[in-house]
């Protein structure tokens, strides 16, 4: 029984785990068209330094944030996650700006705010009324194991999202 044990131990160590909880493209939907209709207020290298970020926030997230600092229902931010070219140390380039070199779109991860969101729509697989989701640069959804909710559930301080600083100042500038 013991052996037993262990191998179903084993495999489950080793088995990777797709849950939602990284994204529910189910209710937070891809918005069509965003990269036009949205305002982007960023561009950065991710924190796992090997990508970059173009973040993009609708009117709504926009709005919001001049008034008190908060995203209110309604909001989505997008953000673009993008391959960068690489070294022959494998290292991403840095560009003359600091930023690394981009080489292709990788996903477009979103973060809708609702205070409405569907019963199906578990409390554990949302940071506050921030849902998730991530897609293919086509719009389709992207096999995630990530778990959003346990990385953006620590920020609740800065309304759960990695950039609030840089949407807060970007806001508070234009």
């Amino acid at each position: 029984m013991k052996g037993i044990l262990r191998i179903v131990a084993a495999l489950l160590a080793v088995t990777p785990i797709y849950a939602y909880s990284g994204g529910n493209p189910e209710f937070v939907k891809f918005p069509e068209g965003y990269a036009k209709t949205f305002t982007k207020y960023a561009t950065a290298n991710r924190a796992n330094q090997t990508q970059v970020a173009r973040l993009y926030a609708n009117d709504t997230a926009i709005n919001s944030y001049k008034a008190d600092q908060k995203g209110d229902p309604g909001s989505v931010v997008v953000m673009e996650i993008y391959s960068t070219k690489t070294g022959a140390d494998g290292k991403p380039i840095p560009g003359d700006d600091g930023i690394f070199v981009i080489d292709s779109l990788a996903a477009v991860a979103v973060m809708e705010n609702r205070d409405n969101w569907d019963d199906a729509y578990s409390a554990e697989d949302r940071t506050g009324n921030w849902g998730f989701a991530v897609y293919n640069p086509d719009g389709t959804e992207k096999s995630n194991d990530l778990n959003c909710v346990q990385c953006h559930t620590p920020l609740s301080g800065q309304d759960y999202l990695f950039t609030y600083q840089k949407l807060v100042d970007f806001v508070k500038n234009h």
